[in-house]
């Protein structure tokens, strides 16, 4: 599913029309985007949550010539679903 299938079902749901809900999830994704870039997690009750992880210093290899490289500690931007959320997918998700 992308960007455009969501707003299109929210606009189809909602009776709203699909610029509305355009710039609504535009908002939300660049709201998220922010407060995570300041340093915040986002908490979504029955959804999930928008946390930042610290992944720490480690050695990697570059195999094109051949050395080890040190890649410094860095954080990233990572998403945790709600348990209700991983337990709906699993309910209702086949095995494939």
């Amino acid at each position: 599913m992308t960007k455009a299938d969501i707003v299109a079902k929210i606009s189809e749901k909602l009776g709203m029309e699909k610029g509305d809900v355009q710039a609504t999830v535009e908002t939300f994704m660049e709201e998220v985007k922010t407060s995570l870039e300041a340093g915040d997690n986002v908490y979504l009750r029955g959804f999930g949550s928008f946390i930042i992880k610290t992944r720490a210093e480690k050695t990697g290899r570059n195999i094109s010539k051949n050395t080890t490289i040190k890649i410094p500690a860095h954080n990233i931007p990572a998403f945790k679903p709600a348990k209700v959320f991983v337990e709906g997918v699993k309910s209702n998700v086949e095995v494939k």
